[in-house]
């Protein structure tokens, strides 16, 4: 049997082609924070996963921070939401919120926010618009 060397001729070549190997700080762990729960509430479509309220959400972090994990990612439900999705940059939207609670216990912690304005948008779309008579228009 003949077993070529190429894939084994330096140390970044050996690098590029071995075995994948994953640690929990390549992983990013995604969090529901909801203005709407007092407690964490199951997500009936994702077994295991809840909805957060802000004040566990500092909790939630650091357990997830003790066992590796270096970042977050947060999925904001705010309590209102409207036409032009003002929870999602408000000063005391629920993910603003949330992040305070998070940095005040896990600095150093990666924390992504998701940017889609669905989940603030009255009409549950990603984008603003305006109405001109008949006529929409995505800004």
């Amino acid at each position: 049997m003949h077993r070529p060397r190429r894939l084994r001729r330096s140390p970044a070549l050996r690098n590029l082609v071995r075995e994948t190997q994953l640690d929990a700080h390549d992983f990013i762990l995604p969090l529901f924070i909801s203005e709407k729960v007092d407690k964490r509430r199951p997500i009936a479509s994702m077994p295991g996963v809840f909805q957060l309220s802000v004040k566990e959400i500092a909790d939630e972090t650091r357990a997830a921070e003790d066992l590796g994990l270096q970042a977050v990612l947060l999925f904001g439900i705010p309590e209102q939401k409207d036409e032009q999705a003002t929870g999602a940059y408000a000063e005391n939207g629920v993910i603003q919120k949330a992040l305070r609670a998070i940095k005040s216990k896990c600095p150093e912690l990666i924390a992504i926010t998701d940017v889609c304005l669905c989940e603030y948008m009255s009409h549950g779309h990603c984008y603003v618009n305006r109405i001109d008579g008949e006529q929409f228009h995505v800004r």
